[in-house]
């Protein structure tokens, strides 16, 4: 029995990385997804990897009229959504003393106003007893160095979360978290530049620091945020579930 068999989900931020690899994930075990991305070209390219079971539309979660315009044709085109996996956003590294504030409104643009009103804009499409999965991180409960704005949005997405199902509980919808480590994706090799070599040298110094040794691959994300959107997680809610190796644990 597949795990999501007719069920409409949308994945904002689906286009690479982690939320293409769960957008895969959802449209093998039954359901319809939608999913975002900011840029038409790998929009297609991901629509078209994704498979049949795909729709996507091209909208900024930063932008309240393409968040609108998003629901809006989700509403025509399906009319509901029972799963919504909020992934889209971002960052890069500045240390204090270079943190300016068009670094600052980057990322809490990005990662918690974004993440915010995507959930707010899409609620009164969401199915009674719907699963929301959230997008942090493991950065949120460490120290990090030049990534304390970063680190800082995730800890917010995490205290959204607890929040939202007192919000929530009347209409039984399920919210969680999902916080990843080092995973392989081009938002983390790209925090390092262009060169290969120094996008390597961040994997393996990453992979030290991990108790399994090695960095994470989008899949195995993916297979958590599954389990967090079905009803295998019926009862787990304002839950944070670590993908990381170990690596915020120790």
């Amino acid at each position: 029995m597949k795990k999501l068999t007719d069920k409409i989900a949308l994945v904002t931020g689906g286009t690479s990385g982690i939320g293409l690899a769960t957008a895969k994930l959802f449209a093998k075990e039954g359901a319809r997804v939608f999913v975002t991305g900011r840029r038409q070209a790998e929009l297609d390219a991901a629509v078209d990897a994704i498979g049949p079971n795909a729709t996507g539309i091209q909208a900024d979660s930063s932008s309240s009229a393409d968040l609108q315009r998003l629901v809006d044709t989700i509403r025509g085109q399906a009319g509901r959504i029972d799963v919504l996996y909020v992934n889209a956003g971002g960052g890069s590294m500045a240390p204090l003393g270079g943190i300016t504030e068009a670094h600052y409104d980057d990322a809490f643009d990005r990662n918690v106003k974004g993440l915010l009103f995507t959930v707010q804009t899409a609620l009164p499409l969401l199915s009674q007893g719907a699963s929301i999965v959230l997008t942090a991180s493991a950065v949120s409960i460490q120290g990090t160095p030049a990534f304390s704005v970063y680190s800082a949005t995730k800890a917010a997405v995490r205290n959204l979360a607890r929040s939202w199902i007192l919000d929530l509980k009347e209409r039984a919808i399920r919210v969680n978290v999902v916080s990843p480590g080092p995973i392989r994706t081009p938002g983390l090799v790209e925090l390092a530049g262009d060169d290969p070599a120094a996008q390597q040298g961040l994997l393996d110094a990453l992979a030290s620091q991990v108790p399994l040794g090695r960095v994470g691959e989008a899949e195995e994300v993916a297979k958590a945020v599954l389990f967090l959107a079905s009803s295998d997680a019926s009862y787990v809610n304002g839950a944070e579930l670590f993908v990381d190796g170990g690596m915020a644990q120790v």
